[in-house]
């Protein structure tokens, strides 16, 4: 078996017996798909985050490319994308023939900058993509006006927002779906896997049906063994048993999670807001509740330069980190080459991808692991500054 070669790895699954023996029960009853397990996470999961309706796919981003699919979004059409995310945000779009159109960020939040998407928005926009960065909700208000005023459907990308609220409401729930992920270093895990949430009836009906092929009965529906109808193009982006099992088990444990990493976050930043030269991104809000995925530190004046230097003693010191994200998806060569955006169009997104360090806050840290990586990265840039 693998040892991880860091001591404080940046993301973990914590997993036990109960995910291990609920793996084994799926095994043993020969049903790996269609059964039991699914339809139980999807209730529990709608009742974590009181969706009316859920459905559980193979990935995120599978679930926002079923997504698009089904809203009917394609060739000739636009969406409006953050440029400060993770790539599949866009490839989602991109992969229905539609066109991502970037913008930039906020600067203190990293989330969707509320007043470059107007100007973004003419008759071939069919919807608005957002991103609540790093598990911060964005302020809905003005996305639900534009998506009103120019009737525009919005889609969310919940990927590190489970748990997070806007006005009490789950994100998710504040547009026309909203798409979670179960990678296995998120809120929860599935080791891999997605679920969507919608108000929409005859819009989860259809992705029900356009996740399994677009076949019109799944196996327990059918009154004869075999028979059944494709009546539209559809995907195989369903979640098996396997996944649906671990999920089960990994709700029950995720108010834990949460205040952990509430706690973990909360320590972390108290100790970083008397560091020079950095800036901790915005959190929290009166309206918002964040997920607390990750803490993100803005480097400024002589340390911007200084990123490899500060990661490679975190690497030394058995400390894990990440970047979010490497670069603004629109300075990516796909996309750069596509539609031949230039690096200092989306300054914001720069500086966050550019200069930023991602520290871990999860679960699978303890008090005192925390106090370490504070006191390391304060040793770190003391030296520095």
């Amino acid at each position: 078996m693998l040892k991880n070669k860091l001591n404080i790895p940046f993301g973990k699954p914590i997993v036990d017996e109960k995910e291990i023996s609920a793996i084994k029960q799926v095994l043993k009853s020969g049903v790996y798909v269609h059964g039991r397990k699914s339809i139980e996470f999807e209730k529990k999961f709608k009742s974590l985050t009181k969706a009316k309706y859920a459905t559980s796919v193979s990935s995120c981003t599978a679930g926002m490319h079923l997504l698009y699919f089904t809203l009917g979004i394609g060739h000739g059409d636009e969406v409006i994308v953050p440029a400060q995310t993770h790539v599949a945000t866009a490839h989602a779009v991109q992969l229905v023939g539609a066109k991502p159109v970037f913008v930039d960020c906020d600067q203190d939040t990293g989330n969707i900058n509320l007043d470059k998407i107007e100007e973004k928005i003419n008759k071939k926009t069919k919807a608005i993509a957002v991103v609540h960065f790093l598990g911060v909700p964005v302020k809905m208000k003005k996305i639900i006006y534009l998506a009103k005023k120019y009737d525009l459907k919005i889609i969310e990308d919940c990927a590190l927002s489970l748990g997070a609220t806007y006005k009490n409401k789950h994100t998710g729930l504040l547009g026309t779906a909203g798409v979670f992920s179960f990678y296995p270093i998120k809120h929860i895990t599935t080791a891999e896997g997605g679920m969507i949430i919608t108000s929409d009836k005859l819009l989860y009906k259809k992705l029900v049906r356009n996740k399994a092929l677009g076949i019109n009965k799944n196996y327990n529906e059918r009154k004869t063994a075999g028979f059944y109808d494709a009546i539209n193009l559809g995907f195989n982006y369903r979640m098996s048993e396997i996944h649906a099992a671990i999920g089960v088990e990994q709700l029950k444990k995720f108010r834990f999670f949460l205040k952990k990493r509430k706690k973990n976050f909360d320590l972390l930043y108290k100790i970083l807001s008397e560091i020079k030269n950095i800036k901790v991104l915005k959190s929290v809000n009166k309206e918002c509740k964040n997920s607390f995925y990750a803490l993100n530190f803005i480097l400024q004046n002589k340390l911007k330069k200084k990123r490899e230097l500060i990661t490679d003693q975190l690497k030394k010191n058995k400390i894990g980190f990440s970047i979010y994200y490497p670069q603004p998806v629109p300075r990516m060569t796909y996309y750069k080459k596509k539609y031949g955006y230039k690096a200092n169009q989306f300054q914001n997104a720069s500086k966050i991808s550019d200069f930023s360090i991602s520290l871990p806050v999860g679960p699978h840290i303890s008090k005192k692991e925390i106090l370490k990586i504070g006191n390391v990265l304060n040793n770190i840039l003391d030296k520095l500054n």
